[in-house]
């Protein structure tokens, strides 16, 4: 299975490559929303996870910061189901075990 990868010129002048987590278009906002990670760690070891706006119809789309504390929470929202899911699926395949 071949990730889905994109890389950016950070601050500093160097390539980093993100790791696409998901896409999606939310229905309240009307905008396309981007996922990704550089799998770096916070100071509690959390994976870092950064999320922008995007036109999938553009492939040259620049990626642009989420402007609201409502898109955030739609955000937020997706990846606590998510992180959520992932657990419940984990605890289900221990139990088989």
């Amino acid at each position: 299975m071949k990730k889905n990868t994109f890389s950016m010129i950070d601050e500093n002048g160097n390539e980093v490559v993100y790791d696409v987590l998901f896409t999606f278009e939310s229905d309240e906002t009307h905008k396309n929303y981007i996922v990704y990670t550089d799998n770096s760690r916070d100071d509690q070891g959390n994976i870092e996870v950064y999320a922008s706006t995007y036109n999938p119809e553009d492939p040259h789309s620049k990626l642009e910061a989420i402007e609201t504390e409502k898109e955030w929470k739609v955000i937020e929202t997706i990846l606590e189901t998510l992180q959520e899911e992932i657990k419940n699926k984990k605890t289900d395949e221990n139990n088989e075990q």
